[in-house]
């Protein structure tokens, strides 16, 4: 079966809704971000390198030039989502946000908007200037870098937020119609499978409309490379990783959407694991084993129930 029969894909989403395909545009804002330009911290989180994932010479563009050399490479496809990836998409100061985004939504084709950013960058204006968007009629997602529920593992790869802030956005941001994609990360230094299916169980309490599973990359440039080049940390290999990633997903309710299983990236910024060269292996592994043990939302965990902390 095809992986897209298994799983609740954000193309067969967007096909069924829209009548059509719909394709995403990676675009380069020039953001910063709080966690490299000493606002929380410098360095950035202890697995990034942004570059290695999107083209620095781009930000040189405006939004307008980056979408129509973007589309000129896609095929079979009409409409667009503009996809704000990196960096921080949501740090800047809202009407700074405002032109790039209409610039974006102003050109032909384009049906809405995807705006990566962190949990704890997502003020109410900029909320607001988003959901004014969706009363507007434009695909809006709201994709969330949450990595991780579990707040030990968020501290030791200096994220600088917790998952009590996550879950604060998700629900605001939902209350709004703005949709959430919320980013995970498996293969994180010292997580175990109950890691992740604690913070799976947890994400999916809070509510969420989409997610993205990646692979950790250990990236040149990071704090992890060092890490790995002394030989103190590994990335996952594939048969655990598509393990993991398979049971996540039938842990998943079918309603919720995939924007992504597997990620890849290429030397020599990718350092480990080797197999993330190649982007169709994960993906169809995670198809053989969903065929086998039960497609998208066939696995029930114990509830959670997630209470926020009381602050003294």
């Amino acid at each position: 079966m095809q992986l897209h029969e298994l799983v609740n894909t954000l193309g067969q989403d967007l096909q069924r809704r829209y009548g059509e395909k719909v394709h995403k545009l990676t675009l380069h804002g020039g953001f910063s971000c709080p966690n490299r330009d000493g606002t929380l911290g410098r360095g950035g989180c202890t697995f990034c390198n942004v570059a290695s994932f999107s083209d620095e010479q781009t930000q040189k563009q405006s939004i307008l030039e980056q979408l129509t050399d973007r589309a000129g490479e896609v095929h079979r496809a009409k409409k667009y989502l503009a996809y704000f990836q990196a960096y921080t998409s949501t740090y800047a100061e809202v009407q700074t946000l405002k032109s790039m985004y209409e610039e974006a939504l102003q050109a032909a084709d384009i049906v809405g908007l995807c705006v990566g950013t962190r949990p704890d960058c997502v003020p109410e204006a900029v909320l607001e200037l988003l959901s004014g968007y969706v009363e507007q009629g434009y695909e809006i997602w709201l994709e969330l870098g949450l990595q991780t529920a579990n707040n030990d593992t968020l501290k030791r790869i200096n994220r600088g937020h917790d998952f009590e802030c996550y879950a604060e956005i998700t629900k605001k941001a939902r209350a709004l119609g703005i949709k959430v994609c919320t980013h995970l990360i498996v293969g994180l230094p010292k997580e175990t499978r109950s890691d992740y299916i604690d913070t799976m169980s947890k994400v999916v309490e809070v509510g969420t409309d989409g997610i993205k599973l990646h692979p950790l990359h250990i990236v040149e440039g990071s704090t992890m490379a060092k890490a790995w080049k002394a030989g103190r940390m590994e990335a996952p290999e594939l048969e655990e990783y598509v393990s993991v990633a398979s049971e996540l997903i039938r842990m998943t309710p079918p309603d919720v959407v995939y924007h992504r299983v597997s990620a890849a990236a290429r030397r020599p910024t990718l350092l480990s694991p080797l197999w993330c060269e190649n982007r169709w292996l994960a993906m169809t592994e995670i198809g053989r084993n969903l065929d086998k043990n039960g497609p998208q939302g066939s696995l029930i965990q114990r509830p959670f129930t997630y209470t926020k902390p009381i602050v003294d």
